[in-house]
């Protein structure tokens, strides 16, 4: 079993949804999955934050475009994604302690129930050195 890390700068939706497929198929390959929540992502891991749509910084000319096909064809959240993934395999979600303080999270309370726990940019950058794949979205 590998070990595949997931840099998260950006919330944009688009790039969650990114993440949680690639998830998928590491959880499908048995990898363990540690996942780092940088700046804006951190906004979209508070709670009551799971459903937002205005997060498509990246897309804002096809957001609503983006939406509908999503839905058309059925894909998961990116939620949803993240907690299959974590019914399959071994997922750490960890937020950067200045990115959770961007968006006024500083206890875990105040994140979803994927959080684990609280990180420093140095043990990001520790995990993705020692990683079998890593990516930054």
């Amino acid at each position: 079993m590998g070990k595949f890390v997931i840099g998260l700068s950006s919330g944009s939706i688009d790039k969650l949804t990114a993440a949680g497929v690639m998830m998928s198929g590491a959880a499908a390959d048995d990898m363990e999955i540690e996942v780092y929540v940088l700046l804006t992502t951190a906004r979209a891991f508070m709670k009551g934050n799971e459903d937002l749509q205005d997060s498509c910084a990246d897309l804002p000319h096809i957001k609503d475009e983006f939406f509908q096909r999503l839905k058309d064809i059925n894909v998961p959240t990116w939620i949803e994604f993240f907690e299959q993934a974590a019914d399959f395999t071994d997922v750490k979600v960890y937020v950067c302690s200045l990115a959770g303080k961007l968006w006024g999270g500083e206890k875990m309370e105040d994140f979803n129930s994927l959080v684990t726990g609280f990180c420093c940019i140095g043990q990001y950058l520790d995990a993705a050195k020692e990683a079998e794949l890593h990516v930054n979205l």
